[in-house]
């Protein structure tokens, strides 16, 4: 744990090969972080900008684009799990994330077996498969936990998603009999992007609505009990210069949760952040705030619904880009 007494967290938002064997273990090593996560858009620019990969790839000429992708990333992963074995041994996390093709959120059958084929080709215990929180992302949750895999439940905007996922994982551990690690992770500063200029306009505190929005869900996960299941804040670089680069870090720091940055964020916060419990929030702070939103003619839920397909979009466009490089 970064911090012991809050049960809290940091992982690294980050993979790419020579890090992987040189930075990666000095954060380990230093208690900074532990724990990883990846996703199509980290892997594209990792493969497509590091000469890390160059010989590897050289060497699966003769593979399709996808089978490409996925020994290069597998390969990555097993490094970063066998990195992080010794935390997860003595049950400081130790675990490394990888997402199933983002082009089968609609299809919980094809998720399912991905993920299940992932875990096993990857053959660590301490991967966390990374499913989007949709409607048959839920069904695969269920699934994946149900057979001993630790989920990482992505792409959370509402508290409606982070109900359904919670559902899933319990449903999920009663047909195993046994807790199984999983995490939930809230994206954060994207909403603050959609909404921070016309904010201002109005003369309304920026950069508080993707606090208040993660706050709600946080307080929905810890009063659910659900068994080994913790919020992650994730999308918390800051790309406003006008806030500290951990910002997000430090106003999310929170009893039993995770937060995954980049890590500039991190070293940023390890060096400068106040390492004190922000949640919960008052709940009567949180409605003021969003009532100002509503009286502006902004719909938050409709906002976030355009967040959570804008984000799906992403995770496709950045791995159609990374199987056309390949």
């Amino acid at each position: 744990m970064y911090i012991e007494d809050l049960k809290f967290s940091l992982w690294a938002d980050f993979i790419e090969r020579e890090y992987l064997d040189n930075e990666f273990k000095d954060l380990i090593n230093k208690k900074i972080i532990n724990g990883a996560t990846s996703n199509p858009a980290i892997f594209k620019n990792a493969i497509l900008s590091s000469d890390a990969y160059i010989a590897q790839l050289e060497s699966l000429e003769d593979l399709s684009p996808k089978e490409k992708y996925e020994a290069v990333a597998v390969f990555d992963i097993q490094k970063a799990a066998d990195v992080l074995r010794p935390l997860y041994e003595k049950g400081d996390d130790g675990y490394v994330s990888i997402e199933v093709d983002p082009f089968l959120c609609d299809d919980a059958e094809a998720t399912i077996a991905e993920g299940k084929r992932l875990y096993a080709t990857i053959d660590r215990e301490n991967v966390m498969i990374k499913v989007p929180a949709t409607d048959a992302g839920y069904v695969a949750m269920e699934a994946l936990v149900a057979e001993g895999i630790a989920v990482n439940a992505t792409l959370i905007f509402k508290k409606e998603q982070a109900l359904f996922c919670l559902d899933a994982f319990d449903k999920g551990m009663q047909k195993i009999g046994k807790a199984v690690d999983t995490v939930i992770s809230i994206f954060v500063s994207r909403v603050d992007r959609a909404l921070d200029k016309y904010l201002a306009e109005h003369n309304i505190e920026t950069s508080l609505t993707g606090i208040y929005n993660s706050a709600v869900i946080y307080d929905a996960i810890m009063e659910a009990k659900v068994a080994s299941c913790r919020a992650l804040f994730a999308s918390t670089g800051v790309k406003d210069d006008s806030l500290p680069p951990y910002y997000y870090v430090e106003k999310l720091l929170a009893y039993n949760s995770v937060n995954t940055a980049p890590i500039e964020t991190i070293l940023a916060f390890d060096a400068e952040g106040k390492k004190e419990k922000a949640l919960p929030i008052d709940k009567e702070i949180i409605f003021e705030h969003f009532a100002k939103l509503q009286d502006i003619g902004i719909d938050l839920e409709s906002v976030l619904d355009k967040l959570i397909e804008d984000g799906l979009e992403a995770f496709k466009e950045a791995f159609s880009e990374i199987l056309e490089a390949l």
